[in-house]
């Protein structure tokens, strides 16, 4: 935790706040109450995990396309940003999950966002956001969140464990976020089968997909392995699909497209 990258700090420091300003208006409680008036709703969890297994055993590449409407190293990545529209388009294109962006003060997203992303489709939904606190694991399920993202830069051991439980208790899907070799021992011991390697350093921000070729060998295989940023053409999912990695999370290069879901046709072809 002691190599946190600043950036990375400033967002926690903030996620802390903004967990303090939220609880005193609804509670857990009230977060509890609302999971249990939904269940038998269409607001059950929808197989996050299951979807992803489904597409690779298909055959085909099991894709999580984003929703997100700006970036703290690109600006703003889509205007105007309609999450509904974006779903529809990304279930017409074949991706097997979405993932939404829920924090609102680095990347313009809101939980609202990930409601109207979800009720326009049929597709589960992962929460992307700095999950600190239970309180927002509550809050994920709460919104209608299939999945939620940890991130093993950000949280200590103790805190991941706690949290993938309270997710899984909840009845979502973990996918948990590794940088490098040492992160991925930390998160390995855990029940969760998706583990999304990120192939930027959060400390110079570069890209490289060696990131994630570089610790297939140490992952076991009953595992699915996500690879996480970088993928802008044909040749980078070949690539990844060479190695044996068919999960793929990909945002930028589909919401700077004028069709996304046209734009992930042509990229998962």
């Amino acid at each position: 935790m002691s190599d946190t990258p600043t950036v990375l700090k400033k967002i926690l420091a903030r996620k802390v706040e903004e967990v303090a300003e939220r609880q005193p208006k609804v509670s857990i409680s009230d977060l509890q109450s609302k999971i249990a008036d939904q269940k038998g709703s269409d607001f059950d969890p929808r197989g996050f995990v299951a979807h992803m297994a489904q597409s690779i055993a298909d055959g085909r590449s099991a894709v999580i396309a984003e929703a997100k409407r700006h970036s703290p190293s690109k600006g703003l990545l889509r205007d105007p940003f309609v999450p509904a529209e974006i779903a529809k388009s990304y279930e017409l294109g074949g991706a097997s999950c979405l993932s939404v962006l829920t924090d609102k003060d680095y990347f313009q997203g809101c939980e609202d966002y990930l409601m109207q992303a979800r009720a326009a489709c049929s597709l589960p939904v992962i929460r992307k956001d700095f999950i600190v606190d239970p309180y927002q694991v509550y809050e994920a399920r709460a919104i209608g969140a299939d999945c939620i993202l940890l991130i093993a830069a950000a949280l200590s051991d103790q805190q991941i464990a706690d949290l993938n439980g309270l997710a899984h208790e909840l009845g979502m899907d973990v996918l948990i976020e590794v940088h490098g070799e040492e992160e991925l021992h930390r998160v390995l011991p855990l029940n969760t089968r998706l583990i999304g390697i990120n192939n930027r350093n959060l400390h110079t921000f570069e890209v490289t997909l060696n990131n994630t070729y570089d610790l297939l060998d140490a992952i076991p295989d009953d595992r699915i392995v996500v690879t996480e940023s970088g993928i802008h053409c044909i040749d980078d999912v070949h690539a990844m699909r060479e190695h044996n990695v068919h999960a793929f999370l990909v945002g930028e290069a589909f919401m700077r497209a004028e069709n996304p879901g046209q734009k992930l046709k042509e990229l998962f072809v």
